[in-house]
C-alpha cells in the first residue's frame, strides 16, 4: 500500500488533536481564571502547585507553568517520544498565554459553585488535551517515572500521595476552608477528565464458563446484539469433582448498562454459570458498536 494514501487521514487526525488541545486550554482557563483564581482555591497537581506558589510569593502562573512543567515535558521527550512532548508543550505554554492575555469574567462569588465549576472546566480541558495527545498538567508523567523506579506505588498512589502534600500545605498556607474547597475542585476536575476519557457508556469484559456456553453465545449475538469470542479451556477441579474437562470459554464486551440484562439472561440459562467483570478503559476494532437487531 502507497504510504501516501494515508496522509490525508493523518492530516484530519491531526487538525482534530490540534482542535481538541484548543478546547482544553480554552476551558481550564476558564477554570482557573473564570472560578478559582478569585477566591484564591487551587486544584491537585503540578497546577496546583503553582498556583499555590502564586498565592504564597506572587509569582505570576503562567510563568510558573512554564517553569514547573518543563522537566517534565523533557521527561515525555524521553520516555514518551518528541511528538508528545511537543503537543504538551504546545499546551502548556498555550494555557500560560491564555490566562496572561485573555481577559475571563470572575463568574460567581459563591464559594460552593467556584469549587465546583472551577473543577469542572479545567477536567474538561485536561481531558480534551489528553484526548488530543497532550498532557496540560506534568503531574502524571512524574508519578509514571517514580512509580516505574520504585516498583511499590502505583501511578494512582504516587498521585494521591502528591495531592495530600500539597492540599496539606495549602490547609497551612492559605486555610482549611480554602484547602477543603480546593480537594472539592480537584474531585470534580477528575471525574471530568474520567467521564471525558472513558465516557457514560465505559465498557466492561465479561468472561462466562458455562456448560451453556452455546445457547449464552446465542443469547449475546442475537438478542442483545454484541460481538462474542469463544476459546477453548478445561475445568479445573471443583466442588463438583471433575477434572480436564473440555469447555467452551465466553468473552464479551459490553457496556455498564447492559451488565445486568447480561447477568439475568446468563442466570436464566445456567444458574451455576461462572461470570468474571472487569473494566477496560478502551477499545479499538472488531464490533463494539452494538449491532442493531431486527
Amino acid at each position: 500500500m502507497n504510504p501516501k494514501l494515508n496522509t490525508p487521514i493523518n492530516i484530519v487526525g491531526e487538525i482534530k488533536n490540534a482542535v481538541l488541545i484548543l478546547l482544553g486550554i480554552l476551558s481550564a482557563s476558564m477554570g482557573l481564571k473564570g472560578f478559582l483564581l478569585s477566591s484564591h482555591f487551587i486544584d491537585g497537581g503540578v497546577t496546583g502547585i503553582s498556583m499555590l506558589l502564586t498565592h504564597i510569593f506572587g509569582i505570576p502562573l503562567p510563568y510558573l507553568l512554564i517553569i514547573i512543567n518543563l522537566p517534565f515535558i523533557l521527561i515525555g521527550y524521553k520516555f514518551m517520544g518528541k511528538v508528545f512532548a511537543f503537543k504538551s508543550a504546545f499546551a502548556i505554554i498555550g494555557l500560560s498565554v491564555c490566562l496572561a492575555g485573555i481577559t475571563f469574567p470572575d463568574i460567581t462569588p459563591d464559594k460552593l459553585l467556584t469549587a465546583i465549576f472551577g473543577g469542572v472546566f479545567i477536567g474538561v480541558g485536561i481531558g480534551l488535551a489528553m484526548r488530543g495527545g497532550a498532557v496540560l498538567d506534568g503531574t502524571e508523567i512524574a508519578a509514571m517515572l517514580v512509580s516505574k523506579s520504585t516498583q511499590i506505588l502505583k501511578v494512582s498512589d504516587v498521585i494521591l500521595i502528591l495531592n495530600i502534600v500539597i492540599f496539606a500545605t495549602a490547609a497551612f498556607f492559605l486555610s482549611m476552608e480554602v484547602a477543603l474547597y480546593s480537594i472539592l475542585t480537584y474531585f470534580a476536575a477528575a471525574k471530568m477528565i474520567d467521564f471525558l476519557l472513558h465516557g457514560i457508556e465505559q465498557y466492561t469484559g465479561v468472561t462466562i464458563i458455562s456448560e451453556q456456553s452455546e445457547r449464552i453465545r446465542q443469547v449475546i449475538t442475537e438478542k442483545l446484539g454484541r460481538g462474542a469470542t469463544i476459546y477453548q479451556g478445561k475445568r479445573g477441579y471443583g466442588k463438583r469433582g471433575e477434572r480436564n474437562v473440555d469447555i467452551d470459554i465466553i468473552f464479551t464486551v459490553v457496556t455498564r448498562l447492559e451488565i445486568p440484562q447480561l447477568r439475568r439472561e446468563i442466570k436464566l440459562l445456567d444458574a451455576q454459570a461462572f461470570i468474571i467483570q472487569h473494566s477496560i478503559d478502551d477499545t479499538e476494532g472488531g464490533m463494539i458498536k452494538k449491532r442493531v437487531l431486527h
